[in-house]
């Protein structure tokens, strides 16, 4: 080409949840059985959405006005439902203007930084989740920049590592945060949101949280939202209906920004996004329609609860198997649906490996484990050699060695053999 038409951040666009899949497609057209525990799709994984959700989308499709344009920011109706359930909360009050549609929060998340000035950064965690890790290292040009999530205090993020990146960084204009955590499962106190927004306030920055997974929080956990705690900061938390109905093809997500007409060029910001959406119209419409009569019926919370009940066994169950095994740490997960395991420092080697009978599959592992890091080493062996897929830890923006599995098998003798192996895997790889 004549010039470069590559952009800076293009580097910059790792999805390992979705790029481990290409490794596994081949080895599955090499003839090996694949377990995929890679992705946070309830519906692949066996869960059955529930009659009554599914006769509501119905009933919708029936409906001509279901197939025609909505308002760019999305269904009126639904927006004003919303932010009616936000302001009964208590904390930051909002109208149905402060209600954004997106397709999906891929999209949403596109915009989000897309339309960030590029010198302007926002401060994530490590681990991240990679859509937005990546979306941020991609509007800048540069690696994301991150703050720590302990594993030694259930994964909640490190304050001083946080405020000492935010102090001596003047270009960081934002602080992201997801809670419930993908991929620890860690849930976040109201006391240590607090802390954050205090930092956010003091050193004029906004607020990006990920509450994807707000309403799946086990047993006594606090379950607090961005909105009851943000007080005066100008922030923005995504939500969508992918996890929770679940309908995560239905690629609805939504941005609730509070606090715009508190800072100008937050409102312009703001302004930028609605304008982008503007000119793709709007998002599809169906799915918005769906919200208020679905979250209005009275056996959505049952429902919530139902499935809140079910994670947390299959937590406790995960945690079980795995936290008497030598050489990794895990923690017991207390929201969304993930545990990360982690490896202890210096447990891991480059001469690792797992028995792998056949030996086309064997040539092809032992060639793509060259110059990779030692957790995906392990991953790729996990996989050749018994079948299981899994995301390495440093697929997640890290630098600490380890791997994210799913709670989301609804076969109980599928899921506990799974494990299992998992945890045999483990010990025979590390006593090589």
């Amino acid at each position: 080409m004549r010039r470069n038409i590559v952009s800076d951040g293009a580097g910059q666009l790792k999805y390992e949840i979705r790029e481990i899949v290409e490794v596994a497609k081949h080895l599955s057209a090499m003839g090996l059985e694949i377990t995929f525990e890679n992705i946070g799709d309830p519906v692949e994984k066996g869960e059955i959405v529930p009659e009554w959700i599914k006769e509501k989308v119905l009933g919708l499709a029936a409906c001509d006005s279901s197939y025609r344009y909505v308002d760019t920011q999305g269904f009126p109706e639904t927006r004003e439902f919303l932010a009616r359930i936000i302001n009964d909360r208590g904390g930051c009050q909002v109208t149905m203007d402060d209600i954004i549609f997106f397709n999906g929060l891929g999209d949403a998340v596109a915009k989000l930084f897309g339309f960030l000035k590029r010198e302007a950064r926002v401060i994530g965690p490590t681990p991240a989740y990679s859509t937005l890790s990546s979306a941020e290292a991609s509007h800048s040009g540069y690696e994301h920049l991150t703050y720590e999530l302990d594993p030694d205090k259930a994964w909640m993020p490190d304050i001083d590592d946080l405020e000492n990146k935010i102090r001596y960084n003047p270009s960081i204009a934002g602080i992201l945060l997801i809670n419930p955590d993908n991929p620890t499962g860690a849930v976040y106190p109201a006391s240590l949101l607090k802390k954050m927004i205090s930092l956010a306030e003091e050193y004029d920055l906004f607020i990006i949280c990920d509450e994807t997974y707000v309403h799946i929080v086990y047993d006594d956990n606090e379950k607090v939202h961005l909105s009851q705690v943000i007080g005066d900061v100008p922030g923005i938390a995504l939500r969508s209906i992918s996890k929770e109905y679940p309908w995560p093809g239905a690629r609805c997500g939504w941005l609730e920004v509070f606090n715009k007409e508190k800072d100008g060029e937050f409102k312009r910001y703001i302004r930028s996004l609605v304008d982008a959406k503007r000119l793709e119209v709007c998002s599809t419409s169906l799915p918005q329609m769906s919200i208020p009569q679905v979250y209005s019926d009275d056996r959505y919370l049952i429902h919530l609860k139902n499935r809140n009940r079910i994670f947390s066994q299959r937590a406790k169950e995960a945690f079980d198997i795995f936290s008497s095994t030598k050489g990794i740490k895990v923690n017991l997960p207390r929201g969304a649906f993930y545990m990360t395991i982690l490896f202890e420092t210096g447990v891991l080697t480059n001469r690792q490996t797992l028995p792998i009978e056949n030996q086309d599959i064997k040539a092809y592992i032992e060639t793509i484990v060259q110059d990779v890091p030692p957790d995906k080493r392990f991953i790729y062996y996990l996989l050749g050699g018994r079948g299981i897929c899994a995301v390495p830890l440093t697929g997640f923006c890290s630098d600490r060695q380890g791997f994210r599995v799913t709670l989301l098998e609804t076969d109980d003798n599928k899921r506990r053999g799974t494990w299992k192996t998992l945890k045999q895997s483990i010990e025979e790889y590390l006593a090589v």
